[in-house]
């Protein structure tokens, strides 16, 4: 039998979230990205070892969709995009989180609902990612070559995608004010 439990962040929570990755992003400044794409890895291999509840193990999976867009060739993920992929990542490359991880049970929830406000913030970024992979899989399953003017030009209007929700949220933002996630990191 399953047990839903919900909580809510305040204002309060969501701006110690963002002061913790603030400083996770500071302390980051002086660590190369391969650094912290390991660092994300190792936390995801750590997560695997262990009985994480499956709460914890969905959420940090999307750790995993990340560091893919970091390092898809194919992807060419724009530089302004990859710095805030990167600047999400940075949380994980600190090894003192605001849990400790090898509390068992709890070691991991810190980083679980770190990963959750960062998918949230990140989604059309995640979401054009996924698009982009089903895409390339359609075609390699179909057994077709994909033509790389194609992949290109699909590419293009997935960044493009990118660009416009951005501009869309950042709209959005400066006309609401309260406990949005606005400026998470």
């Amino acid at each position: 039998m399953a047990l839903r439990v919900t909580f809510e962040l305040s204002d309060r929570d969501l701006k110690h979230f963002r002061r913790e990755m603030r400083l996770a992003r500071d302390a980051a400044k002086e660590t190369t990205e391969l650094e912290i794409i390991q660092a994300a890895d190792t936390l995801l291999d750590e997560v695997r070892k262990v009985d994480a509840p499956d709460f914890v193990k969905e959420r940090l999976e999307t750790l995993q969709t990340l560091m893919a867009m970091l390092v898809d060739h194919d992807w060419q993920l724009p530089e302004q995009e990859r710095k805030r992929v990167l600047a999400a990542l940075a949380y994980f490359a600190n090894p003192y989180d605001m849990i400790p991880d090898d509390i068992p049970g709890l070691g991991f929830l810190d980083d679980a609902i770190m990963v959750e406000l960062i998918a949230r913030e990140l989604r059309p970024k995640i979401d054009a990612y996924n698009d982009f992979c089903e895409y390339r899989t359609t075609h390699k399953k179909a057994r077709t070559q994909v033509d790389p003017e194609q992949m290109s030009l699909r590419r293009k209007q997935l960044h493009s995608r990118i660009r416009s929700q951005r501009r869309s949220r950042k709209d959005r933002r400066s006309r609401r004010s309260g406990g949005s996630l606005t400026n998470f990191f």
